[in-house]
């Protein structure tokens, strides 16, 4: 029975961005193992997959002491598993898993690539960032970025080589399970519990984001254009009073050491009545349900699964024309698509959509169909699995 090593920097990453992947790859005959940094996912994840998780002293900041550390606890677990195949996730697990599988001599290392933070970065940290995806492109025998437009940049700025990079299926790390994402999962007497608690009226419009609370999401953006639709006097060509109607619904935490907001957005979280923040959820699919559009302003994406999981609970959306988004979100079917970092045409789309009922209920209805048809989990799954039999068998060929 051949052996899978998966590494993520944290635990969440297992429990979250890969979830059902190991029970299906068990059940084609693999022996898989888990591993990432510590943290509270960890018991979750073994009970759910009857897989211990080793940890290894991953850390997301650069810190070349502790990633010297986790180097040399990673090359030793590889050495003990002695993995067929170690496939890794997020840039940290990347970088350090795909250097210690290469010098462990691991035939097969794939690292998917679900996003790059050097596609904001400047100066030393851009050039930094450059070499290290660079390097673990290297150790890498296969590079999987989870979109086209992705695999583009990435080869076009030379951080692959092309004989590496390939998309699985048509992108997405996971896929999306469309039975689990359903808008008819829930009935209205729950979704109007959910309304009280948060305290939304029935007739309130709800816009979502559901992500972390950083700059780099376009929260920043986000807030500024939500505030000035809370000043837009009428909804359906009714008189209201300043922001009755309207609520922007945040779903997820803020992370003021890597990525802090402005001091007018914090400002704003802070004192608008009509921004609710409901936190980190397990399930967000309750928080879709109630929702009217979903709002995604993000400065950078691989294939961004809370836009996979919105457009199968059937929501019209507003993305930014980045990676991934804009491989989702069709132009006028099922979303809009604006450009990143501005407020103006943010401002303009979230209007539109809460006026217009017409636009908003054909993206509505073809919303979840785009979803189906295209990123099916099962679809990614044997896409992935066929690439892990392909490799095992050419190399017992070689």
């Amino acid at each position: 029975m051949p052996k899978l090593l998966r590494i993520t920097t944290v635990p969440i990453s297992l429990h979250k961005l890969l979830k059902g992947q190991f029970a299906f790859m068990q059940q084609n005959d693999f022996e898989v193992f888990l591993a990432s940094s510590e943290g509270k996912e960890i018991e979750v994840i073994e009970k759910e997959t009857g897989i211990k998780v080793h940890i290894l002293p991953l850390k997301r900041n650069i810190s070349l002491l502790n990633d010297l550390s986790a180097l040399w606890a990673t090359y030793r677990l590889i050495k003990e598993l002695k993995p067929d195949i170690v496939h890794t996730h997020t840039p940290k697990a990347g970088l350090i898993g795909m250097m210690a599988a290469w010098l462990a001599r691991v035939p097969i290392r794939m690292h998917t690539v679900a996003g790059l933070p050097l596609m904001e970065a400047t100066g030393l940290k851009k050039s930094v960032l450059e070499m290290t995806e660079r390097i673990t492109s290297f150790c890498a025998t296969h590079t999987y970025p989870n979109s086209f437009a992705l695999q583009n940049y990435m080869l076009q700025h030379k951080l692959v080589s092309k004989s590496k990079a390939k998309v699985i299926a048509n992108g997405s790390s996971n896929g999306i399970d469309i039975a689990h994402f359903d808008p008819n999962c829930y009935k209205p007497a729950a979704k109007e519990r959910l309304k009280a608690t948060l305290n939304i009226d029935d007739k309130d419009f709800v816009f979502t984001f559901i992500g972390r609370l950083v700059g780099d999401k376009g929260i920043n953006e986000l807030v500024e254009a939500f505030t000035q639709l809370t000043k837009f006097r009428t909804l359906s060509e009714v008189e209201v009073s300043e922001g009755t109607g309207v609520r922007l619904l945040l779903v997820g935490t803020p992370e003021p050491e890597l990525d802090p907001l402005s001091p007018e957005t914090q400002r704003q979280l802070k004192e608008n009545p009509h921004i609710i923040q409901a936190g980190w959820q397990e399930d967000v699919r309750l928080y879709l349900a109630i929702t009217d559009v979903f709002v995604f302003p993000s400065y950078r994406e691989g294939m961004p699964n809370v836009v996979l999981q919105a457009g199968a609970m059937g929501l019209p959306q507003i993305v930014t024309d980045i990676n991934g988004s804009n491989e989702i979100i069709r132009l006028s079917e099922n979303g809009i698509i604006i450009p990143p970092k501005q407020v103006v045409p943010l401002y303009e789309a979230m209007q539109e959509l809460m006026l217009n009922n017409e636009k908003r209920s054909l993206m509505s209805a073809n919303a979840r169909p785009l979803i189906a048809n295209r990123f099916d989990q099962k679809v990614v799954w044997d896409a992935l699995l066929e690439a892990y039999t392909t490799q095992m068998s050419r190399f017992a060929n070689e």
